[in-house]
């Protein structure tokens, strides 16, 4: 009997202080429905936004696309994983913050196969071409209509997800940049419909980022393990100059396994360089120069962050090297050409051109920021001094 009261005391108080914590959810994303005149049906997606989306600062950012296959297993891990990757507060910043959207499966073998494949029996495959115009043609549009984007996207695909990511990146024209293929499923492709496949590969496609990982299959990992690397080393003969991509082989990894990790290491490698330290800028032009390589192996635009550049200004204002001072200037005016909309871009300037004594061009930087964020309250200060 006193054992009983003993475990009902307990339950009361453990739920007593359960009732008492902060049971606040902790969001990762919304759910949303599109209906698609192309599949005529409603498609479920999950969209997670960067930490600064919704900031007073960031409100003139905009961010690239991550579209990932199979959001239902894939969306939670590759969101967080994104976020601890590309947040300021996380001080890891190797890629770019992005909106992450997971798509929800319907029926994976009709939406990821690109080939009707023939079977005894019946099937549906071979819808892949229908899905990616969904995706390009319906979902994207809705993206950047409701969403701060850049034309930048990215396509993630694990497995017969992993084989419509390959053949999105083969195609003539794809509004996809960057291909993330992991351990794609290329049963169907043997080495007669490969070969046909990559003569028809157009030109452009090397102007596209492709990461291919593959996993240990066991007792039939050589087969899978050679049309891997048989497609990804027919890609490199064909490339006129350095393929824009990567192929890895994970040993310790199965094929249920190795989505994680390989996306770690795929979109490292797709945004390699991206992620400099702000100890290793000397000066404006090797900046420059150094994302101006990143965008040309990426063929797209990508200007050096805001935040690293505002770093290496500040970093070079509080020396005690007068030259370092001077060219923290250099640094601060690059930040408002690259973001003439950023408060915080005119704010910095502010400061730089304060410490170095020109006080009319402080004032008129100071202004500028308050006239893009009108609560700004490190500017309202300044300029009450400087006044």
């Amino acid at each position: 009997m006193r054992k009983q009261m003993l475990l009902t005391l307990f339950v009361l108080i453990g739920i007593s202080q359960l009732r008492s914590q902060n049971t606040d959810p902790i969001i990762i994303g919304t759910k949303h429905v599109l209906r698609s005149e192309i599949l005529n049906e409603d498609r479920s997606y999950y969209i997670s936004l960067p930490q600064s989306y919704n900031t007073k600062n960031a409100a003139h950012k905009r961010y690239p696309l991550l579209i990932v296959l199979d959001g239902n297993s894939h969306f939670k891990s590759i969101s967080g994983m994104v976020d601890y990757m590309s947040a300021e507060m996380y001080r890891t910043m190797k890629i770019p913050e992005m909106i992450v959207v997971g798509i929800q499966n319907v029926d994976r073998r009709r939406d990821y196969t690109p080939d009707k494949i023939i079977t005894t029996r019946a099937n549906n495959s071979g819808g892949g071409d229908r899905f990616l115009s969904f995706l390009e043609t319906e979902l994207l549009p809705e993206l950047d209509k409701t969403y701060r984007t850049t034309p930048y996207r990215l396509l993630f695909g694990h497995s017969l997800g992993g084989l419509l990511s390959t053949h999105a990146y083969m195609k003539e024209n794809t509004d996809f940049n960057a291909f993330l293929a992991i351990d794609p499923s290329f049963g169907t492709w043997d080495s007669e419909t490969m070969d046909k496949k990559l003569k028809l590969l157009p030109e452009q496609a090397f102007k596209r980022y492709i990461y291919i990982a593959t996993a240990n299959w066991g007792k039939r990992n050589i087969r899978n393990r050679d049309r891997h690397v048989r497609f990804y080393e027919s890609l490199r003969s064909k490339c006129s100059g350095e393929l824009p991509g990567r192929l890895e082989y994970f040993e310790n990894e199965n094929h249920s396994s190795v989505p994680l990790i390989a996306f770690h290491n795929g979109i490292s490698a797709v945004f390699e360089g991206y992620g400099i330290s702000y100890r290793d800028v000397e000066s404006k032009t090797q900046l420059l120069q150094h994302f101006q390589n990143l965008s040309n192996r990426l063929s797209y635009d990508f200007s050096p962050p805001e935040y690293l550049v505002n770093q290496i200004g500040y970093t070079m204002l509080r020396s005690e090297n007068p030259a370092y001072i001077n060219k923290a200037l250099d640094f601060f005016i690059l930040n408002t050409e690259n973001y003439p909309d950023s408060a915080n871009a005119f704010d910095s300037l502010g400061d730089a051109y304060d410490i170095t004594g020109d006080k009319e061009n402080a004032i008129k930087n100071y202004k500028t920021a308050l006239r893009l964020n009108p609560d700004l309250e490190h500017a309202k200060m300044k300029l009450m001094e400087l006044e």
